[in-house]
């Protein structure tokens, strides 16, 4: 392997852009595809974006999430074919052009050429591919940008084509009316998208109609409050709710009659006492043309009026009423009566709706429901194109409707039937091109009959799985129980067109499901279907000459119907690919945001449910939206988040996978994104991951430096026998890793993975690597230090394997290096396949460990408590636990660990827990209270005079009957409290818990751990000394120690006692400084005053060689002078190398190279010493 940099100059940027540069080299994914040709397919449905905008978060997210799923799929075994797809039709791209042109109105595209307008469009539909494409690859994500499918492809719209007439020929088709917001400046109807962007504040006339109830003994009057006065002579019913109280009153005043919601009573016209009104008109209203007030009207109209009666809504249903105006006579016998609704409230109005089926949504729903319009039948839409009356309202006709609402309004007071006027100032939508008041109007348009496919729907999506699945039961199941019938055309031009023909006079028509139909029909030779070139094209009648030619119908489809046929139009089925398509429908997998639950999530489930009786997917993930920091939605214009790819340079595209992945978003709910957020995973993630790998790197290296044989991973096999508890350990942890990463993964549950991984990573560097230093470091023999390298290697491997994935550039930089070592390895990670769980998982270790690093928390916890730092050893601590169990391998395997992390020098294990423990018992009082009353008091009082009997007793039975209460577990709070022996004080023993373990600390002074501390803190300087020299792990140097005190030999025989604490911390000996050759590198220095009342300084050198000068002039037969020849030659010499020479000579070297000295042969120990450690460790064993 080679060398690695520290982890504060490792780029991730940089090495993700490297690893770019080597998958493009090599073709990586489509050579991961050839090498899985053969596998079974995975069927991955990739929702279409619009390409005339900028790939933003939201893009991001839902990007990675299907490519985690993608590769996952692919290293389990599976062939996943990914090919983007892009919207090309529809809105957006029109709303564009019509801005760059200029464009007002239809008829200014009709004048330019519908055939220009439509390839001004296909010009820019694809303007930012390279945008998205730049964005999408440097996120990691594969994804095939050259086979890839638009919607306004041929064989694309073609299959478009095949759906629709499927769909009519099921008869799930016809032609209806759809209430839509509509430009009269523009004379076409509009998106809910422009209806959204243009609105103004402008003042309303809001009036307060009469419509007398036939047959009322009292001669009572409903009141509708409307604020469209140009409506009411389309006026076909009123709505009432069903659970509203209704009121009737009659005004003391003039004696009139009403009937209102109670809640509304306020809103009538107040009165005051008048003459009689000729005519016995409707009138006289103290406010008649002001404002009304909205509050402190109730308490006048108690003086104003007495109520009569009273009502609920559902009582007030098919009442009939008299008509204000006569113009729709003709419906007498179904309209003009009282119907019910909940979109009626009782904040605004009078909680009586006048509706007009024509000119609103609601409206429209609620009489079609109600029988008063019929579906696919003629609506009589009273307003013409241009916004004007038709000649069917007679007094009317010709004016435009707004210009016509005072007029309405006098005809309404002439007619007696005004009861209130007045006019407020709210937002109103207006047309953005024309700038002209919007009116929401009935237009034709051509329905699929969802509402008769409702209960198969319903049935098809309890058989999709989904995460999180509240989407699905709750918020998709309601959208689908309230399915409406959906309008599928537009009328507009740049869309795939419908493929319908119809005769002049609308008996005869033919659906197209094919290009070669139309060809055979029509005689004409198709290339393009887009209606600039299919428009012109008439079919003959099949009746005869005399009845003419079809024509086509001039909408488009709604791009959503496109988008929802991509599972079949993408591959060109049912033309191309049958068997692909018919082996592996439904798809697997389908993941976009909480929006689509009524965009493509629902044109998915409609279509297929329609051709297929199944839903168009099994599996499908729903992410929730990226806000920005402040939770307001990202705008470009408040610049109120940081551009992805300034992120992305900043920290890597690895980085913002994990940080998107690993929130909320993930399960549907919003996530507010902070820039900090992407830093913290690669400060808590990856840069712990990757001093791991170094670490590893280092120590494998080191073995070379050592002159030892390179490192080669021991068979797993062999080390999956280890007797090292560490060992065991981190390997069945390793196989629960595999483990949980399968299983969310299959379960599709990715928010779940990236917490495990992070305890994972942090037990695998705070466990495993620091309590193996001295095995990782070779300290307890070569053997023993390749069984932990290697352990450590193959954990790295498979955690990388995992998180392939999820990270899918840091696990390649780090695989490229970690296979130098393994032969037969594959080229790149992403061909690897996904780690399998292999050999036994140790539940019991795991669960040991886990405790352990509890009581290490735990008694550290204790230590800070009472200001005992861990450099001050502690005499005793004892483990009170019942499971035998965990307390065998406490006080066995696991029990140095825990007295060296901790500084104690004995740990006592117990199984008696109330040893060090009194139970006692409070009653749960708000559980409780209402429960038991005036009994609370008693069972209070025995609650709490529960012996410690009592509660084991009540524990283990789990119930326990006071006073003739039973009471269960959750009544009542058992706390333990520490209860220290009876011969110790309080301030010499704590204890703390976590409800499953306790931990007891002696905390009394003990001169006899005082050396042991002193030893401790010397070697704690030392080690921050070599931190300070910038000296990495694996650097050899050497420490040298001098007393600094009037008296040395308190320190002389703390290092006595504690040498082999010290040698067994540092890896080598800690050396007098007067053993400091003159010749030796010095690396750092330092003095320390006042440590534990000892002070000393510390020098760090660079290896350095001792010479037996005696030895040397015996080796020149007394030649002084060629002995310090040969002592300067070796000190020239390059440490590492002359090391290397002496282990290859088997601790011997002929040095001839020397100009005028005869040859000699040095001997490693008499000689020389490659370190002074070397010749103090000989020297103590001469003595």
């Amino acid at each position: 392997m080679d060398d690695v940099c520290e982890g504060k100059d490792f780029s991730f940027p940089a090495q993700e852009e490297k690893i770019l540069s080597w998958w493009d080299e090599i073709d990586a994914f489509k050579t991961q595809l050839e090498r899985t040709k053969h596998f079974p397919e995975y069927i991955f449905y990739d929702g279409p974006p619009f390409a005339t905008g900028l790939p933003h978060y939201g893009h991001i997210l839902a990007g990675t999430i299907k490519d985690i799923v993608t590769r996952y799929q692919s290293m389990t075994g599976h062939h996943v074919t990914r090919r983007f797809g892009w919207d090309c039709h529809g809105l957006p791209v029109e709303h564009e052009i019509d801005q760059k042109l200029g464009i007002k109105s239809r008829e200014d595209v009709i004048k330019m050429g519908i055939g220009n307008y439509n390839e001004e469009c296909r010009g820019i539909v694809q303007r930012y591919v390279s945008e998205w494409e730049k964005t999408v690859v440097r996120m990691g994500r594969w994804i095939d940008f050259r086979n890839d499918y638009k919607t306004m492809d041929l064989n694309f719209m073609e299959s478009v084509w095949w759906v629709f007439a499927q769909l009519f020929q099921k008869g799930l088709v016809y032609r209806g009316f759809k209430v839509m917001p509509y430009s009269t400046g523009c004379k076409t109807p509009l998106s809910n998208f422009e209806a959204n962007s243009n609105y103004k504040e402008v003042p309303d006339p809001e009036i307060m109609v009469a419509f007398p109830v036939i047959d009322d003994p009292d001669g009572a009057c409903f009141v509708a409050w409307t604020t469209t006065p140009w409506t009411l002579p389309s006026n076909l019913a009123l709505c009432v709710n069903a659970n509203f109280v209704y009121v009737k009153v009659r005004n003391k005043f003039n004696g009139k009659v009403y009937v209102v919601a109670e809640s509304r009573l306020g809103e009538l016209p107040v009165e005051k006492a008048k003459k009689a009104l000729p005519d016995g008109a409707i009138g006289g209203s103290e406010n008649s043309n002001s404002k009304p007030k909205a509050s402190g009207g109730k308490a006048k109209n108690v003086e104003t009026y007495e109520i009569l009666d009273k009502y609920t809504g559902a009582s007030l249903v098919g009442k009939k009423y008299v008509p204000l105006f006569d113009y729709f006579k003709d419906y007498a016998d179904v309209a003009f009566r009282v119907v019910a609704d909940d979109y009626v409230t009782d904040d605004s109005g009078t909680g009586v709706v006048h509706c007009a089926p024509a000119f609103g949504e609601d409206d429209y729903r609620v009489c079609m429901e109600h029988g008063i319009i019929s579906k696919g039948e003629n609506l009589v839409v009273a307003v013409d194109d241009d916004g004007c009356f038709t000649e069917r309202i007679v007094e009317f006709s010709g004016r435009y409707v707004k210009d016509a609402d005072k007029d309405i309004i006098q005809a309404v007071k002439e007619k007696g039937r005004l009861v209130k006027s007045g006019s407020f100032t709210h937002n109103y939508p207006f047309c953005w091109r024309s700038d002209t008041p919007l009116i929401y109007r009935a237009v034709p348009s051509w329905f699929v009959a969802v509402e008769k496919i409702k209960d198969q729907l319903l049935e098809n999506n309890k058989q999709t799985y989904w995460v999180p699945d509240f989407v699905k039961e709750k918020r998709f199941h309601n959208w689908l129980e309230n399915a409406r019938d959906w309008a599928v055309s537009r009328s507009r031009f740049w869309g795939t067109p419908l493929p319908l023909w119809i005769s002049e006079d609308g008996e005869e028509i033919v659906v197209m499901d094919s290009i070669a139909k139309l060809e055979k029909l029509s005689g004409a030779k198709v290339t393009d279907l887009h209606r600039h070139k299919i428009d012109h094209i008439t079919i003959p009648s099949s009746r005869g000459p005399e009845y003419g030619v079809l024509r086509r119908v001039e909408d488009v489809f709604d791009c959503w119907f496109e988008s929802g046929s991509m599972p079949y139009a993408y591959i060109h089925y049912p033309f191309e690919n049958v068997e692909l398509f018919e082996n592996n429908f439904p798809g697997h997998f389908v993941a976009e945001g909480l929006d689509q639950t009524r965009g493509w999530f629902y044109t998915l489930m409609v279509l297929s449910t329609a051709l297929f009786g199944k839903p168009a997917f099994r599996n499908l993930i729903c992410n929730g939206l990226v806000l920005a920091e402040d939770g307001k939605k990202m705008s470009k214009r408040l610049k109120n988040y940081p551009p992805p790819a300034e992120v992305i340079n900043d920290y890597g595209a690895d980085a913002l996978r994990l940080y998107i992945i690993n929130s909320p978003v993930v399960r549907a709910e919003p996530l507010r994104f902070k820039k900090d957020g992407v830093y913290g995973v690669v400060k808590d993630v990856f840069l712990p991951w990757y001093n791991a790998y170094r670490f590893l790197v280092q120590n494998a290296k080191r073995l070379e430096v050592e002159g030892l044989a390179p490192f080669k991973p021991i068979d797993q096999h062999i080390l999956q026998k280890s007797s090292n508890v560490l060992d065991q350990w981190i390997n069945s942890a390793t196989q629960s890793l595999v483990h949980f990463v399968r299983q969310e993964m299959d379960a599709y549950r990715l928010y779940t993975v990236v917490p495990y991984l992070l305890k994972f990573l942090d037990n695998l560097t705070n466990i495993y690597v620091r309590f193996n230093r001295k095995r990782l470091k070779g300290r307890t023999g070569e053997e023993d230090c390749r069984t932990a390298l290697s352990t450590l290697y193959y954990v790295l491997l498979t955690a990388c394997k995992s998180m392939a994935p999820f990270t899918p550039f840091f696990t390649e930089v780090l695989y490229h290096n970690l296979r130098k070592v393994s032969n037969g390895s594959e080229e790149s990670i992403h061909y690897c396949s996904f780690p399998a769980v292999e050999g036994k998982r140790g539940e019991r270790i795991e669960e040991s460990v886990n405790r352990m690093m509890t009581i290490i928390d735990l008694a550290r916890n204790i230590r800070e408590r009472h200001n005992k730092p861990l450099k001050a050893p502690l005499k005793e601590m004892v483990i009170v636990h019942p499971d035998a169990d965990f307390l065998d391998d406490i006080a066995g395997k696991l029990r140095e660990y825990v007295l060296e992390e901790l500084n104690v020098k004995s740990l006592v294990p117990c199984n008696d827990t109330l040893k060090y423990a009194t139970l006692r018992a409070e009653p749960d009082f708000s559980v409780l209270g209402k429960r038991l009353g005036k009994s609370m008091g008693v069972v209070a009082k025995a609650v709490k005079a529960m012996s410690t009997e009592d509660i084991l007793a009540f524990e283990k039975a789990g119930e326990i009957t006071i006073a003739s209460h039973v009471l269960k577990l959750s009544d009542i709070k058992i706390t333990r409290e520490f209860k220290p022996p009876s011969n110790v004080k309080a301030e010499d023993m704590d204890a703390k818990g976590d409800g499953d373990v306790l931990v007891v600390l002696d905390l009394r002074r003990d001169e006899s751990l005082y050396e042991a501390g002193v030893a401790r803190e010397i070697v704690n300087r030392i080690q921050k000394l070599r931190k300070k020299a910038a000296l990495e792990p694996t650097d050899l140097v050497e420490v040298f120690i001098k007393s600094l005190d009037e008296d040395k030999t308190n320190l002389q025989e703390i290092l006595e006692s504690q040498e082999l604490y010290i040698r067994d911390a540092l890896g080598s000996l800690l050396l007098p400084s007067a053993l400091l050759p003159p010749h030796a590198v010095v690396l750092a220095e330092e003095s320390f005053h006042g440590i534990s009342n000892l002070s000393f300084a510390i020098t760090l050198t660079r290896p350095a060689l001792v010479f037996n000068s005696d030895a040397i002039v015996t080796l020149y037969a007394g030649n002084t002078k060629s002995a310090h020849g040969l002592q300067t030659y070796l000190l020239m010499r390059d440490h590492h190398n002359l090391k290397a020479e002496f282990q290859l000579g088997k601790g011997k070297l002929k040095i001839n190279c020397i100009e005028d000295l005869p040859p000699v042969d040095v001997a490693l120990g008499e000689h020389v010493f490659l370190t002074v450690g070397d010749y103090f460790s000989s020297s103590k064993g001469s003595l």
